[in-house]
């Protein structure tokens, strides 16, 4: 077991790349702390996790509020006793999410507030808690529009992820010499409700997937195998990364044929 003893906690845990890859963990050995809004959904995960014979607890977060990222990384340590892996996974991609001209300051305020703030907020209350552990991973979720930009605009959501790549080198470097190593996870585009939602016609699906060199979606568990990999012992001389999943379009020079 890749995670044996070891307590991660995971935002945006009830659907998407966040709830494979919490199910994915459970199995590796962790106890896991599943993080949402979504309160259903998010016992569904629980459920699943207990299911398999593993532990988990819920808990209801707005990783845009500092009290509630408090308590999420509280619960984790009065529940199970500590805090090994921090997944700061939660994220919108907003439908009316466009250009500059187009796109209102209410629609770019939430989007920072949740993907830029929320990684934080999560890393402000989830380090003090990986240092009484002695070290541990963090793992925050950005995208390839990080890199790339985006073919379809979305110009709050590309700006939040280029933020999330920026904060997690400077967190690396800040806390290589502590045991915490910070990296940044960098998903493709992916077939899930998220961008499934934002793409919301067969022309803009086309239009992403002209660009993959694999000429497909990438799925959310495999996301969560990269996740697995950055949050075990196995990434141990691995710290401040742009860890690319991506099918290949960020390595592509030309489109496809």
């Amino acid at each position: 077991m890749r995670l044996k003893d070891k307590v991660a906690l995971i935002t945006g845990a009830a659907s998407g790349i966040g709830r494979e890859t919490a199910l994915l963990f459970a199995a590796e050995g962790a106890k896991v702390v599943v993080v949402d809004v979504n309160d259903p959904a998010g016992a569904e995960t629980v459920t699943a996790i207990e299911q398999q014979g593993c532990e988990a607890v819920y808990v209801h977060a707005d990783v845009s509020k500092s009290a509630d990222c408090e308590n999420m990384v509280r619960v984790a340590e009065q529940t199970f006793g500590k805090l090994n892996v921090l997944f700061n996974n939660a994220g919108i991609m907003h439908g009316d999410d466009d250009n500059a001209m187009t796109t209102s300051e209410a629609v770019w305020d939430l989007t920072m507030n949740i993907n830029l703030k929320g990684v934080f907020l999560g890393c402000k209350y989830g380090i003090p808690a990986l240092k009484r552990a002695g070290g541990g991973s963090i793992i925050n979720t950005a995208s390839f529009v990080a890199i790339l930009g985006a073919a379809t605009p979305q110009i709050a959501y590309t700006a939040s992820k280029g933020g999330v790549l920026s904060m997690t080198r400077e967190l690396a470097l800040i806390h290589a010499r502590e045991n915490i190593r910070v990296n940044a996870l960098c998903p493709g585009p992916l077939r899930t409700e998220l961008l499934m939602k934002f793409l919301n016609t067969e022309e803009k699906k086309q239009r992403r997937l002209v660009h993959i060199p694999m000429g497909r979606f990438g799925e959310a568990k495999e996301m969560a195998y990269a996740a697995l990999y950055l949050a075990s012992d196995e990434s141990s001389y691995v710290t401040g990364t742009e860890f690319m999943v991506d099918g290949g379009i960020t390595a592509a020079y030309v489109t496809p044929q």
